[in-house]
């Protein structure tokens, strides 16, 4: 009865650890859905972190725990995990977002927490207990959700060039910033369908290596899911200020018209990746739209430095997190 009770409690700290790294991961990513929005003017940025904090919520009626799936019991084989992976993979996620987050570099809250879970795991089994196909997946990912936000976000800009070449420049700026809401909207849809699933997938493979839920359940408690999305909405509200600006302003000059058509672009990629179960970085995604905007203009439009430096934390965001991870597992030994 009394070895109940401790894993109870372990389990409620570990629940309320990943809590607070949802709510972090909307915090530090509210530069996602955000930035374009109060860089362009259209909301000031307290009506934009409310604006993207609701859509973040309302994405739990929108999109099926495909994603949750991939993270829950698509990365780790069956048996590996326990209190000691999930507190190492949880820590190791938070410290790389804080320290992200201090020096005001968008990076991948999401691999962070994948990068989390894979250094917990090696540092308790190797490499074998992880499933390859479900980690290539997510690392091509990497590079994939970039590239296809680079190209939906130029070519939306070329189309939107196009069909407007003919309407004076006022006229389309008035236009499109009130489209620029929609396209906002769908984005931080997107961003909560996406992000929110991450962190129910690491719960549920906690309720599972534990006990609390069945290894055959479809779905994770309902409260996981209320909780997921509610913490990363929370968090979404608090805004991350610091990375606002970087996202906004430091990588190129956006007008509505360009916000919009990165959105739109970032959007679109991450229905595609939840769709498919594939837990992307949204970082990655808008980043990857912005430039693409930025460089149908000009090429020196986009301060290529600025985004070197993005890439470089892009790099660094799963060995770094990973090898926290991994410290805190065998510190994780001594607490439990």
């Amino acid at each position: 009865m009394e070895v109940a009770q401790v894993t109870l409690w372990v389990v409620v700290l570990l629940v309320a650890l990943a809590l607070v790294f949802d709510f972090m991961n909307g915090f530090h990513d509210a530069a996602n859905s955000i930035a374009t929005v109060v860089s362009t003017g259209v909301l000031r940025p307290t009506q934009a972190v409310v604006f993207a904090g609701f859509f973040n919520i309302v994405a739990i009626f929108v999109f099926h725990l495909s994603v949750a799936a991939t993270v829950g019991k698509g990365i780790v084989h069956p048996g590996v995990v326990d209190v000691h992976v999930v507190f190492g993979a949880l820590i190791g996620a938070i410290v790389w977002n804080l320290v992200t987050w201090y020096y005001g570099i968008p990076s991948s809250s999401s691999h962070a927490l994948i990068g989390g879970i894979v250094g917990a795991v090696l540092a308790k089994s190797g490499s074998g207990a992880l499933v390859v196909g479900g980690i290539l997946k997510i690392v091509a990912f990497i590079f994939v959700s970039p590239l296809l936000g680079f190209l939906l976000g130029s070519l939306m800009m070329v189309l939107v060039a196009w069909i407007f070449r003919r309407t004076r420049p006022k006229r389309v700026d008035r236009w499109f910033r009130r489209l620029q809401l929609l396209s906002a909207g769908a984005y931080s849809l997107g961003h909560g369908g996406n992000d929110a699933q991450k962190t129910i997938g690491i719960i549920w493979m906690l309720l599972i290596a534990t006990g609390y839920s069945s290894a055959t359940a479809s779905e994770p408690p309902i409260w996981t899911i209320a909780g997921c999305y509610l913490a990363i909405g929370l968090g979404t509200m608090f805004g991350g200020w610091r990375i606002v600006k970087t996202m906004g302003q430091k990588i190129t000059k956006l007008k509505p018209v360009g916000g919009f058509c990165a959105e739109t672009g970032g959007a679109l990629t991450l229905f595609l990746a939840t769709a498919l179960g594939i837990p992307v970085s949204t970082t990655h995604t808008i980043t990857g739209a912005i430039v693409g905007v930025g460089s149908t203009e000009r090429a020196s439009a986009v301060r290529w430095g600025v985004a070197g430096n993005i890439i470089w934390a892009w790099i660094l965001t799963i060995p770094a997190s990973a090898f926290v991870a991994a410290v805190a597992y065998w510190l994780s030994g001594l607490l439990f």
